[in-house]
């Protein structure tokens, strides 16, 4: 929406911003290759009175240019066409992407590979430029997914901002022996529930995703695998909590309520969630399911100012404390909603008790990425 392009705009920090779209269908070595071919064009749009010798700033999102194979590409009736795509990023290792072509700036899931086939990957990748064969091919990286995926490590800031939203449960040490039960609507990947499976072992997870074909490319393409402890269940998200919340009897409770669901409509100022996901109504189903000290965390992405103020104040009518984590460089907004205002936490209790879970989670034995640091996704958490 132009509101949005005129905050990437002032961001960038300069009078006049170009944007420019990738083809997905071409291959660059680099940035110099984009640069060479732009330059003529980007200085006929260049505003009057500027030197005809200006340098111009090329800025880039991501550093996959140039190198992109294409590992699959289907049609799902409700999503779309989509691919899933290994890129290379700045550090030479590979990740696996899931993109919505309706949406093709947008990653909509990622995860890393492991080393060792990253490792392969760029073996193969020269012997086959020696054969100038295309980069756009489905051969030059392994197509079996579940051993491929480093699944300790999480690519989405705010997924890493969502797991840290646990300490609010406080009870650090306590927490891997505890049963909690965990509502995630929205799996794209399955990483974020995949991870909370896998590092809570006492945990209980229902996911919810209304698109079967999601669940299938999590399960091939991205390691992902229900068990007696995590399934998924294909539903609109909408209807399943307004089922849950309807049970006069055996209705369920959680300890942690997480929505990562995406708008199908982008002209609508807010990606993620659909708007009839923050609805009153809607929220206060949502809150007859929490439990009494549980936490219902929410991912947010709205340029529109105006809109997301309406959003805070009906959360806030609902769940009077409300916690709010902006992603550094991204729209992202993570949501910590609690439903008492005495559980409020001061940030250096919280940050502490960040540390004493991150403690307790990096165990002998279970793959912790290091450069994950959980009070870090804490600090700069404000209360509303």
């Amino acid at each position: 929406m132009e509101e949005g392009r005129k905050q990437l705009a002032a961001s960038a920090g300069f009078r006049r911003l170009i944007t420019v779209a990738l083809h997905r269908g071409q291959q660059y070595d680099g940035m110099d290759s984009i640069q060479a071919e732009l330059s003529a064009r980007v200085m006929e749009l260049a505003p009057a009175g500027m030197p005809p010798q200006q340098k111009v700033p090329f800025l880039s999102v991501g550093g996959d240019i140039g190198v992109r194979t294409v590992q699959h590409q289907d049609c799902s009736p409700l999503s779309g066409d989509y691919v899933i795509e290994d890129v290379q990023g700045d550090d030479r290792r590979y990740f696996r992407r899931l993109i919505f072509l309706s949406n093709r700036n947008v990653v909509q899931s990622e995860a890393r590979l492991l080393k060792d086939v990253s490792h392969r990957a760029q073996k193969k990748r020269k012997k086959d430029k020696k054969k100038q064969r295309s980069a756009d091919t489905s051969e030059d990286l392994p197509s079996a997914p579940g051993q491929s995926i480093d699944k300790s490590y999480l690519c989405c800031e705010h997924h890493k901002a969502m797991i840290a939203g646990l300490s609010l449960l406080r009870n650090p040490e306590l927490l891997l022996e505890t049963p909690l039960a965990l509502l995630v609507v929205g799996l794209g990947g399955g990483s974020l529930p995949l991870f909370v499976h896998d590092h809570f072992p006492k945990s209980h997870i229902d996911a919810v995703e209304i698109d079967p074909s999601m669940l299938k490319v999590a399960t091939q393409w991205f390691g992902f695998a229900q068990s007696d402890r995590m399934r998924v269940h294909i539903a609109d998200g909408l209807d399943y909590i307004t089922s849950l919340a309807g049970r006069e009897e055996a209705r369920p409770y959680y300890d942690i309520i997480m929505f990562d669901v995406d708008s199908k409509d982008p002209s609508l100022g807010m990606s993620c969630p659909p708007p009839a996901f923050v609805e009153q109504p809607f929220l206060q189903k949502v809150k007859s399911i929490l439990t009494h000290k549980g936490v219902f965390i929410l991912n947010l992405v709205c340029r529109d100012l105006g809109l997301k103020d309406s959003v805070l104040a009906g959360l806030k009518a609902v769940f009077p404390l409300l916690y709010v984590r902006r992603i550094e460089g991204e729209v992202n907004e993570i949501l910590f909603c609690q439903l008492y205002p005495e559980q409020k936490l001061a940030t250096p209790e919280l940050l502490e008790i960040a540390q004493a879970l991150e403690r307790t989670l990096r165990k002998p034995g279970q793959g912790w990425d290091d450069t994950y640091v959980l009070s870090d996704m804490l600090k700069t958490v404000k209360i509303v």
